[in-house]
C-alpha cells in the first residue's frame, strides 16, 4: 500500500525507461479496481438478473470479464499518470521520487503516455457486450444500447480529467467535490462496470450495490489527505483536513466507515420496488447481512483508530485507517463476490 521510496533518475538505457513508466502508472494501484471489476462481474453471474438461464461459465462471458478487468486496471493506470501531470507542485512536497518531479519523465511523455493508456482502456470495452451476444462480430456490431460498459468506462475516465485538470474543473481544489469525483468513478461506477461485462445495468441492484461503496468511499477517501497537507496547501487544495482542521476533518469522516455497510442487510432481505418479486439484493441474504455487519464493525474500529488520536493523522505518511480502507475494500469486493456465488455452487 506504501508510495515506492526509490529515486527514479533520468537516463540509465531502456531498462531504466520502462522501470520509470512502471512507476509512473503505480502498478501497486491497480489490483483494487481489477478486484473490483471482477467482482462485479461475478455478483451480476449470480445474480437475478444473469440473462443467461443456464449460468454457464462459457469461454465468450470469462475473456469478455478479462477484458473488462485489464481495461480497469489500465484505465487506473491513466488516471495516475494524468493526477500525477495535474499534481506536479503537491508532489514536489509529498511525493518528491515520482518521475514527473526528478525529472525521469518529462511532463509532455507523461501526459502522452497516460493518453495512450485511456485509448488502451476505453476503446476495446467496446467488444464487452453481453449475453447472447458471443462472437466478436456481434459484439462489434450490436445495437449502441448494448455498449453499456463503453459508456461506463469513458465515464469514468471523463471523472478522472474533472478531478484533476484545471480545464475541466479540478474539484480535488474542493474537499466535498474532490471526494465525490473519487467515490463516484472508483465506487459507484467500478462496481457497475463490472456488472456490464454479464448483466444489463437497466436494474436497481447494480446502482444499490455501487452506491453502498461509493458511499463508503465519499468519506474514507479522505484518509490519503491528511498526510498530503503540505503539499496540497501550496497547491491551494482545500481538502478537508486543510479546510476544517485534522480533528473535525476525522470526525466528518468516521460515519463513513460504518453506516454504507449496513445497506447490505437492508437490501438482502427488503423487496426491490421495480421489481417487487425478488430483493433488492439477490444473493445469498444470510452473508450478505454478516457481511455488512462485519464490515460495520470493522469501520468501527477503523473510526477508533482516526479519532483516538487525530493529529498523528498528519504526521505519518501512511496511518492505519488507509491501510483499513484498502483492506475494508478488497474485503468487501471478495465478500460480495461469494455471496452472489454460493447459491450456484
Amino acid at each position: 500500500m506504501s508510495e515506492a521510496r526509490a529515486v527514479v533518475r533520468p537516463g540509465g538505457g531502456f531498462a531504466q525507461s520502462v522501470r520509470n513508466y512502471v512507476d509512473f502508472a503505480r502498478p501497486f494501484t491497480l489490483l483494487p479496481p481489477l478486484l473490483g471489476v471482477v467482482s462485479g462481474a461475478v455478483t451480476a453471474f449470480g445474480s437475478a438478473s444473469n440473462p443467461d438461464p443456464s449460468r454457464s461459465v462459457s469461454w465468450p462471458v470469462l475473456w469478455t470479464v478479462l477484458l473488462g478487468s485489464l481495461c480497469a486496471a489500465l484505465l487506473n493506470a491513466a488516471s495516475n499518470g494524468i493526477n500525477q501531470y495535474y499534481d506536479l507542485e503537491n508532489d514536489r512536497r509529498n511525493k518528491p521520487n515520482r518521475p514527473l518531479v526528478t525529472g525521469a519523465i518529462s511532463m509532455q511523455a507523461g501526459f502522452r503516455f497516460s493518453v495512450f493508456l485511456y485509448a488502451l482502456a476505453v476503446v476495446p470495452t467496446w467488444l464487452v457486450v453481453v449475453y447472447p451476444r458471443s462472437s466478436v462480430a456481434e459484439k462489434l456490431f450490436a445495437p449502441r444500447s448494448e455498449h453499456q460498459c463503453a459508456l461506463i468506462y469513458l465515464a469514468g475516465m471523463i471523472f478522472t480529467f474533472i478531478y484533476s485538470a484545471p480545464a475541466w474543473g479540478r474539484t480535488k481544489r474542493n474537499g466535498f467535490l474532490a471526494n465525490l469525483t473519487i467515490a463516484i468513478p472508483r465506487g459507484c461506477l467500478l462496481k457497475v462496470a463490472g456488472w456490464s461485462m454479464v448483466a444489463s445495468i437497466f436494474h436497481l441492484e447494480p446502482w444499490f450495490i455501487g452506491s453502498i461503496f461509493m458511499l463508503f468511499l465519499a468519506g474514507a477517501a479522505t484518509t490519503k489527505d491528511f498526510s498530503d497537507m503540505e503539499g496540497d496547501r501550496a497547491a491551494r487544495c482545500l481538502t478537508l483536513p486543510i479546510r476544517y482542521g485534522v480533528r473535525k476533518a476525522a470526525w466528518m469522516i468516521a460515519p463513513f466507515f460504518i453506516f454504507p455497510w449496513l445497506l447490505m442487510p437492508l437490501g438482502a432481505f427488503t423487496r426491490n420496488p421495480l421489481e417487487p418479486q425478488q430483493t433488492i439484493l439477490t444473493g445469498n441474504p444470510y452473508l450478505l447481512a454478516a457481511l455488512g455487519i462485519a464490515l460495520a464493525i470493522w469501520g468501527s474500529y477503523t473510526c477508533f483508530l482516526l479519532l483516538r488520536n487525530p493529529s498523528e493523522l498528519a504526521r505519518v505518511e501512511n496511518h492505519p485507517s488507509w491501510t483499513h480502507m484498502y483492506l475494508m475494500m478488497m474485503a468487501a469486493q471478495i465478500g460480495f463476490a461469494v455471496a452472489y456465488l454460493v447459491p450456484w455452487v
